[in-house]
């Protein structure tokens, strides 16, 4: 399915290659991305230096597709989380696949969109900043296409808003949906029913702002457990269904029920089944965005497909390649690469695959473990079995998606025999 809007990528393939751009190779200065990409050049002999961080294209294209289907399955929207990547150039592929719009966090992130072309952002925050909001009114009044939806979750809120976009002459409301927030000592939102009825009420008495729907982020429930998820999405869809027969979303086109992060949209996926007929076509929106990389940590273990396996197996995508620089013992190496290089904050990398400096063999990590990082180095444990030879590079699997992609400006796409076909810009 196309995207209604596809992305516009210009001015990414014509960046010149430079200093800024951590590993590519130097005797690249000075041609564009494009160029370099037009080359096709090997990973490992065509001149990259290490630390680097490579983005697998056949698994990349799997999960995108994986997500597309499996969205298609269960009659859901998508609008997956662009903070994982901010990454166009897979905005693109992820509306090419399907994608409603494109999911952000916070204002910088949907001007990031907006420059690229992205027409539908649902921007899952609360935003009370007059700036962000002037901007957003100037956005919806220049381009009558362009669809924003962002959270409230206070009447305090709500009275910011009206104060920015009144002040900024805004001429079309800036719709918006009700945030259930997953608990007490969750993160954002209304805590209770009633406080969503009372923001609802708070909403109508200004005419800046549509209510649309309501939204909330699952992974917050205390104790997560699937049993505890799939009662809290029913009490997001036992709102809406309530703020329905109050009439609240009488000047709405459609009404939105959003949620879905990367570990529980399995449970989204059931109980959005269960939704009942309301006064208005319903908008299913997943936002889960982690899954265009997955990885080998965090998202391994939690992944929703380890709980539903006949759906499908998300393949991790990212492979961060360092290369021996010290030896000191038989029981110890060091890599450079480190806590520049590699994300860290849920789990240490780990090493998987050697590939020898003296003959370009590539054979498993058997005997290697990552012990530590430090800025720029990667501290190893090796047993008598590692062969491990100062010069070898050493490929590592990442835990944590959004935080590996915001290390790294532009990142080798590579196929399974080391050739890189394109380059991922991300603005972070």
């Amino acid at each position: 399915m196309a995207a209604d809007h596809p992305v516009t990528l210009a001015g990414i393939a014509d960046e010149r290659v430079d200093h800024r751009f951590k590993a590519l190779p130097p005797d690249a200065e000075g041609l564009t991305v494009g160029d370099l990409a037009a080359e096709r050049r090997n990973l490992f002999t065509g001149g990259f230096t290490t630390p680097v961080l490579a983005l697998s294209a056949e698994s990349v294209e799997h999960n995108l597709a994986l997500l597309e289907t499996y969205a298609d399955r269960h009659g859901l929207a998508f609008a997956p989380h662009g903070k994982t990547s901010m990454a166009p150039q897979l905005f693109r592929d992820q509306l090419e696949r399907g994608a409603w719009g494109i999911t952000a966090a916070v204002p910088h992130q949907a001007r990031v969109y907006r420059a690229y072309g992205i027409r539908r952002i649902f921007l899952a925050n609360e935003v009370v900043d007059a700036a962000a909001l002037r901007w957003v009114a100037r956005e919806l009044d220049a381009d009558p296409e362009f669809r924003f939806v962002c959270y409230v979750d206070s009447a305090r809120g709500v009275e910011l808003m009206d104060e920015a976009l009144r002040a900024a002459g805004a001429t079309r409301p800036v719709d918006v949906v009700v945030e259930l927030g997953a608990g007490e000592g969750a993160r954002t939102g209304a805590r209770t029913e009633a406080g969503c009825a009372a923001l609802a009420d708070a909403v109508a008495a200004v005419s800046t702002l549509r209510l649309t729907g309501v939204a909330g982020y699952e992974g917050e429930v205390p104790d997560a457990s699937p049993e505890r998820v799939r009662d809290w999405l029913r009490r997001l869809v036992a709102v809406a269904a309530d703020l329905d027969r109050a009439g609240r979303f009488a000047d709405a086109d459609e009404i939105v029920i959003s949620a879905g992060g990367s570990a529980w949209f399995d449970a989204v996926a059931e109980v959005f089944a269960e939704i009942p007929a309301l006064s208005l076509p319903v908008l299913k929106l997943l936002r889960s965005g982690a899954y265009v990389s997955h990885d080998d940590g965090h998202y391994l273990r939690v992944s929703p497909f380890n709980r539903v396996p006949d759906e499908g197996t998300l393949r991790p995508a990212f492979r961060l390649w360092a290369q021996v620089v010290s030896r000191p013992s038989g029981e110890q190496a060091f890599l450079n690469a480190g806590k520049r290089d590699a994300a860290y904050d849920l789990d240490l990398p780990q090493a998987q695959v050697v590939r020898s400096a003296r003959d370009g063999s590539v054979r498993p990590a058997t005997g290697v473990t990552v012990t530590g990082l430090s800025d720029q180095h990667t501290w190893l444990r090796t047993g008598p079995e590692a062969e491990l030879e100062v010069g070898d590079w050493v490929g590592m699997g990442l835990s944590h998606p959004c935080t590996s992609f915001d290390k790294w400006q532009l990142i080798p796409l590579v196929e399974a025999d080391g050739t890189v076909t394109e380059y991922i810009r991300t603005f972070f």
